[in-house]
């Protein structure tokens, strides 16, 4: 039968409509959790227009401005702050793509789901590992930067440091980073606490950060110098490139509200406004601190410079209590960006398990707190060992290829979207079609050539494990195909 071949089978698209029922809790079998979870129990709406810009915010500012100038700026000099101009360009493309996405489509999942509307399942399952790569590593990227300023700040409160042993990755004199191993299990107790508690610690820090930001460029505007500035491509254009693939993982936070979509209230005005709010606070902030920080100091001394913004602050001032403050800043914000990172990664997750591309238990929720119990608990096991065990410049790099990745598939699916259901609902509309959402893929398809050939390899293993896991597990026991077996179903595969 047509409709049983394999390019059918991964060509087929999960209906709108479905996607959106399955969010409110309808359109699965009374009693079968096999089908989504315990039956009557789904994620809960509480999110609201300055919680879910926080989660953007949040997951954004900090994901890379507080460590990652220190391998960024050895790769394009003071040209690293054209490196965020590009970055930013990039992701202001796309996240006007994601605003229209995250109206038409308000689930969870982010753009996997977003590719299983648009894409079919084939390309949703690699869109999902992607995401599971991207957000994994991105929390664990964050978490290995924590010790920097966690010992930075004891150094500076107390003389006293973190045994050199227990503050980083195999290697060096390194055994493994505890300080990443606790942050990882504090912030999974909190998330299996509930969504709603976790999202108001998240809104307070995200505040704080920003204070603490707006510190920073004061004081490194005091010890500003033109001089740092020059020469301003001592590296070349080649230079700038490779930053601005880097440092785009610091832009995840975008894809993280879209990860929200089934607990937020009012999604198709609140998401579209929060995706927006998040990319102007974020940008502006990342290209004021990165200008003041490198004029503050001579961009070689960049590279390998522990706690990198908190020792500008004690070289311009000459005096601690500044550092101890920014470090305490950064530890607060550290903090709420891997919140958010495994938030989404546990959302995810879920989607996946819903749709049975992965085991039921990732879909499974807990009746009291409406949260993915099981699921986070894995999350965190996985996140804490890669943050534990893996050096943060490979992190950074397989970070951004995941993203770069998502946020093409998010731009390819506007299109499609609009070809396929023009009279969908939207809540919001990409200006410019279909440039803007051309653009977005040729800014992307830019960023992921700037990228080392390392991390094509780490992304050719992900790709073939996902391979593996579709074909062994996810094909046979995804919704669609139980539903095809069992009564025809309308699949389109154009």
């Amino acid at each position: 039968m047509a409709g049983n071949t394999l390019g059918s089978r991964l060509l087929r698209r999960k209906p709108v409509s479905s996607l959106i029922a399955e969010s409110e809790g309808h359109g699965l079998p009374a009693g079968a959790p096999e089908e989504g979870g315990r039956s009557g129990i789904h994620l809960r709406r509480t999110v609201g227009l300055w919680q879910l810009s926080s989660i953007g915010i949040g997951a954004t500012i900090g994901t890379g401005i507080f460590f990652v100038l220190g391998s960024a700026v050895p790769q394009a000099g003071p040209a690293v702050i054209l490196s965020f101009v590009i970055a930013a360009i990039t992701a202001g493309l796309t996240a006007l793509c994601y605003a229209e996405m995250a109206s038409a489509i308000p689930v969870s999942g982010s753009s996997y789901s977003y590719a299983y509307a648009t894409l079919g399942e084939g390309v949703a399952f690699g869109v999902g590992i992607c995401l599971l790569m991207e957000y994994g590593v991105s929390a664990s990227a964050i978490a290995v930067s924590w010790a920097e300023y966690l010992n930075k700040f004891l150094d500076l409160a107390f003389g006293f440091r973190i045994p050199e042993q227990l503050s980083g990755a195999p290697g060096g004199g390194h055994w493994f980073n505890l300080p990443a191993l606790l942050l990882v299990a504090m912030i999974c107790f909190l998330l299996v606490r509930g969504v709603s508690e976790s999202v108001k610690v998240n809104a307070a820090m995200v505040a704080t950060k920003i204070v603490i930001l707006v510190l920073f460029v004061g004081v490194a505007l005091t010890g500003f110098h033109s001089g740092n500035l020059t020469p301003f491509m001592p590296l070349g254009i080649g230079g700038v490139q490779m930053a601005a693939s880097s440092i785009f993982f610091s832009f995840i936070g975008l894809d993280a509200v879209s990860t929200a979509g089934e607990e937020v209230k009012n999604p198709r005005r609140t998401m579209p406004l929060a995706i927006i709010i998040s990319l102007v606070v974020v940008t502006l902030t990342y290209i004021l601190v990165a200008l003041a920080g490198i004029g503050a100091q001579p961009w070689g001394r960049f590279k390998d410079q522990e706690a990198g913004l908190a020792q500008i602050m004690q070289d311009i001032t000459g005096q601690s209590w500044p550092a101890m403050i920014f470090a305490i800043g950064a530890i607060i914000s550290i903090f709420s960006v891997t919140l958010v990172v495994i938030y989404g990664q546990t959302r995810i997750l879920y989607s996946m398990g819903r749709d049975g591309m992965l085991p039921k238990r990732f879909a499974e929720l807990s009746p009291r707190t409406g949260t993915p119990v099981w699921n986070t608990i894995v999350v965190g096991v996985g996140v804490g060992a890669l943050a534990a065990f893996v050096p943060l410049d490979v992190l950074a790099d397989i970070t951004s290829l995941g993203t770069l990745i998502a946020f093409s598939v998010v731009a390819v699916g506007v299109i499609i979207l609009r070809r396929t259901q023009p009279d969908l609902p939207r809540g919001f509309k990409v200006p410019g079609y279909p440039v803007v959402p051309l653009l977005s893929i040729g800014f992307c398809a830019y960023l992921i050539k700037g990228l080392h050939a390392d991390t094509f390899r780490a992304g050719g293993i992900a790709l073939a494990v996902a391979v593996a896991v579709y074909f062994g597990y996810s094909i046979k026991h995804s919704r669609l195909e139980r539903t095809t077996r069992s009564e025809p179903v309308e699949v389109d595969a154009r």
